[in-house]
């Protein structure tokens, strides 16, 4: 369903442009403000995105294990409360979804990495930067 074009252009307007592209399998460290009484703080909550919904209002669930106990968090995309994003490791992953890691748990609840292009995002910096992966360097001998 289609939005209005006025619409459109807000939701254009209000997009965050800071955060890195985030795809289910990728491990992330998203830094969270929290208020409490007067004070200000950052959390950080670092899982695995096993979930993304895309369009105008899109958000991503992560999900960690503390204790022994399966935590899940939805994160909007373009909410304030999100202070930075950054992309730890990248895995292959074949669905969208990656709701069965719900029910596994230790070695059976690993997935493959894979190398790419990390991006680390925050709201202070201005535009996110791409960090480069250094490749090995062979000397011969």
């Amino acid at each position: 369903m289609s939005q209005h074009p006025l619409l459109e252009r807000l939701a254009a307007k209000l997009q965050r442009k800071d955060l890195p592209e985030v795809k289910p399998g990728d491990t992330v460290r998203v830094q969270v403000r929290i208020k409490e009484g007067d004070k200000e703080r950052t959390q950080a909550f670092e899982g695995t995105v096993i979930a993304r919904r895309n369009g105008p209002q899109g958000s991503f669930t992560v999900r960690k294990v503390s204790f022994g106990q399966g935590v899940e968090r939805i994160f909007p995309l373009n909410s304030k409360v999100v202070d930075k994003v950054e992309v730890l490791r990248s895995n292959r992953v074949r669905r969208a979804k990656l709701f069965y890691l719900r029910d596994l748990k230790g070695k059976a609840a690993r997935l493959r990495e894979v190398e790419r292009a990390q991006v680390v995002g925050s709201t202070e910096g201005g535009s996110g930067t791409a960090v480069p992966e250094e490749a090995p360097v062979e000397t011969s001998e």
